[in-house]
């Protein structure tokens, strides 16, 4: 299998890698809203984005570390992390046709707060009440966006919530395999299962990209590929305490993809639901970094 490249001291280069990833993040996003509007079905849209990062991932870590990229230490879990983000993808693309950019990166922004729900009973982690308290806060900016009451509700949000709920999964899973997977195997192996998977049911209905639509149509996957490899190198630059608050950049950079791409402006409602969001992950984020640093400390020895 893959070996972890060892951890560098480098933070502010880390930072800006990290900064670098939520863009390419951003990009996926818009890039699969246009290509929906544009005529492309949801599923060929994913499977494009799967399919280009695959090639580039085999393309890079293949020739640096060959048969050893494609081998995994523990398959079965491999496989269950990879439907995850899979299935995350699915949901959120197809959200995407539906709903303005902002509004679906909003709601996935609960993402932390879901994993620390489940890291309780998946991974037997302990969460104190106050995290309990931000979690059910957060939760009430979920459906502040999401507005239920009101007339610009859509039933397309749910399926932002299924993204939501399996991109936590595929976080949980990410957990399970840390020491176990080198990042080549695991980026190999998620992204060459959703293509795999993908490719009996987009046969059928494939719709030929047409003009300006090819450009996108292969961007997208390099959008993926370079996203996540950025995320990779930023943490192994910078501890991942010190990168998670960098990700709620993203709000900003879909808005501005909404209303340069897509015509749409952020309402009231996904700001002030975004922004409980917001504040609710970056408490989770600080207890967190309190209660390890509380583990760490060496205790004093008695006499």
């Amino acid at each position: 299998m893959s070996e972890a490249l060892p951890r560098e001291d480098r933070t502010a280069a880390g930072v800006l890698m990290m900064a670098l990833a939520v863009l390419g993040f951003t990009c996926i996003d818009s890039t699969a809203k246009w290509l929906m509007l544009a005529g492309l079905p949801a599923l060929q849209v994913v499977f494009a984005r799967y399919a280009g990062h695959f090639l580039v991932a085999v393309v890079i870590y293949g020739a640096r570390e060959g048969r050893q990229a494609f081998v995994s230490n523990a398959p079965w879990r491999q496989l269950l992390r990879s439907f995850f983000l899979l299935g995350s993808t699915v949901f959120n693309f197809s959200a995407l046709k539906y709903l303005p950019i902002t509004v679906t990166t909003t709601i996935t922004f609960a993402g932390p707060i879901v994993v620390t729900l489940l890291a309780i009973p998946i991974l037997g982690e302990k969460v104190g009440l106050r995290r309990i308290i931000a979690v059910c806060v957060g939760f009430l900016g979920v459906i502040v966006v999401m507005q239920p009451w009101g007339v610009d509700f859509h039933p397309a949000m749910f399926l932002s919530i299924g993204a939501l709920s399996m991109a936590a999964l595929y976080f949980i899973m990410t957990r399970l395999l840390a020491g176990i997977e080198g990042n080549a195997t695991q980026q190999i192996w998620s992204s060459g299962f959703a293509a795999l998977a993908l490719l009996p049911f987009v046969l059928g209905g494939w719709v030929w990209p047409e003009g300006p639509v090819w450009i996108a149509f292969c961007l997208i996957g390099i959008f993926g590929a370079s996203g996540h490899i950025a995320a990779v190198i930023a943490h192994r630059w910078a501890d991942a305490s010190i990168l998670a608050p960098v990700i709620y950049i993203q709000i900003f950079l879909a808005a501005v993809a909404g209303i340069l791409l897509f015509d749409t402006w952020p309402t009231v409602w996904t700001l002030g639901g975004g922004a409980i969001i917001i504040a609710s992950g970056l408490y989770i984020w600080q207890r967190e970094r309190v209660v390890r640093g509380r583990v760490r400390r060496p205790v004093p020895h008695t006499r």
